[in-house]
């Protein structure tokens, strides 16, 4: 079964060396001024002036920097061509809990509507100091770094500046629109330092695409270069991404590209930089579709140009309550029974492993209506089995995970021999809990912009 991360990427170690943007040259001369600099967890506590003088501070910035997971470029939710790009976090991304998620969710049957906005305290609170990705939702995602520079006298340090940079990535509803808004806080100089006067280079690259040559419409504010100084005083600015329907690939007009926020600078004279002047520090996912399963597939019918909508390629999570009142409360206990116990499920397959519980096995969506009635009839054929031909007495019907919407469903096994068979779960359960289940679902595909295949997944969290 294809998994999340494609290409064969594997996450990087996090004993990588020290990302620095700059080095001191033990060689350096009387009167030599050098910068270091060093890519921390945005919010990380940092050493002081005095600390890194006294060399105590030196072993807690590399140590900072190792969090920050050198040369990892992606979340590790990314999904799609994307993933295959750059290297993969270990770390799980902040997310909104699954329990926060139910509370604000819904009126009846109906699944809840994604976030599509993000203030800057939300993201300054999902990054926390040492998340390098926060994923609201796949419309409202943000990521950051802190960039700590040490200024050095002839081999003593005798300065201290430092920046924060937090980008937060947002979607309108049916937008093919992204606006990326940068926030640049936390400026803060001890000691002796060129910072104020220092020039720093914002770009936001677009490095990759699939299918390659794709173009895009830019806009927005934002300034290019800046002083330090200069981006102190004016801390936030924006950029939008456009990409027009027709340039992606397949029935549902795919396009898939990474969006890479780039900050550099070099210090003032007389002090000097070596090595990198600047870093290519995390990437977002943009997608494009227009899917004709999916809202506005028409741009409203009177704009072609409009057709289709953004999101970001990161796996979603469907919540389901098995909390008393939920309407579908028995499907949810099914379901994490199935997680938790598998043995207790049938049909019986030794060492049951449901899959959809981790990022690195999730679920697939399918549309075909063959492949979704060949996993309704194998999951109906195993309830008979095991609860005769008449459990549906008393209204229930024959409850299946994964669902029969996935390509995970009960007949994958016909369709791919090497899939362990049996490995799903079925159980009959009343009518009215399995169809709200289902009307979730299909709520979750649609407000999610779940797309059909391998380049799209999701998971499922079951509250209690």
């Amino acid at each position: 079964m294809p998994q999340t991360h494609q290409g064969g990427q594997q996450p990087v170690d996090e004993d990588e060396p020290v990302l620095r943007l700059g080095s001191y040259s033990p060689s350096a001369g009387r009167d030599d001024l050098k910068v270091e600099s060093y890519v921390l967890p945005v919010g990380a506590a940092t050493p002081s002036l005095k600390e890194l003088q006294s060399g105590q501070g030196v072993q807690q910035l590399r140590e900072l920097a190792a969090k920050a997971e050198p040369r990892v470029g992606l979340a590790r939710e990314t999904v799609g061509p994307a993933a295959s790009y750059a290297p993969i976090s270990r770390r799980a991304s902040g997310t909104v809990q699954a329990s926060e998620a139910a509370r604000s969710a819904r009126a009846g049957i109906t699944a809840p509507q994604p976030a599509r906005t993000m203030t800057f305290e939300e993201c300054k609170k999902g990054l926390g100091s040492d998340k390098k990705f926060f994923v609201k939702s796949r419309f409202a995602v943000c990521d950051g770094a802190s960039f700590l520079q040490t200024w050095v006298r002839n081999r003593q340090v005798v300065g201290e500046s430092a920046f924060n940079v937090r980008v937060v990535g947002t979607i309108a509803k049916n937008s093919r629109t992204i606006d990326f808004r940068y926030y640049f806080t936390d400026f803060a100089t001890t000691g002796t330092t060129g910072a104020a006067s220092m020039p720093i280079t914002t770009k936001g690259n677009i490095p990759q695409s699939w299918p390659a040559g794709a173009r895009y419409t830019r806009g927005g504010n934002a300034p290019g270069t800046k002083t330090f100084a200069e981006l102190k005083a004016l801390r936030t600015f924006h950029e939008t991404v456009n990409a027009k329907p027709g340039q992606g690939s397949g029935n549902s007009d795919l396009l898939f590209s990474v969006y890479e926020p780039a900050i550099s600078y070099t210090p003032p004279a007389p002090w000097t930089l070596r090595g990198d002047m600047g870093g290519k520090l995390f990437m977002l996912a943009p997608r494009w579709d227009a899917a004709s399963y999916l809202a506005n597939s028409t741009g409203g019918g009177s704009n072609p140009a409009k057709k289709g909508a953004a999101t970001f390629s990161y796996l979603t999570t469907l919540v389901l309550s098995a909390k008393q009142g939920a309407e579908e409360r028995a499907e949810a206990a099914h379901i994490r029974t199935a997680f938790i116990n598998p043995q207790d499920t049938k049909p019986y397959m030794s060492a049951k492993k449901v899959p959809g519980q981790t990022v690195e096995d999730p679920l697939r969506r399918t549309v075909s209506a063959t492949r979704r009635d060949n996993n309704r009839k194998a999951a109906v054929k195993q309830c008979r089995r095991y609860w005769g031909a008449n459990y549906t007495i008393g209204g229930k019907e024959c409850d299946e995970y994964p669902f029969a919407t996935t390509y995970e469903g009960a007949a994958e096994h016909d369709y791919d021999p090497e899939v362990r068979k049996f490995n799903f779960s079925v159980k009959p359960i009343p009518k009215d809990d399995n169809r709200a289940g289902g009307n979730l679902l299909q709520g979750f595909y649609g407000n999610n912009r779940t797309i059909d295949g391998d380049n799209d997944g999701f998971i499922v969290k079951i509250v209690t």
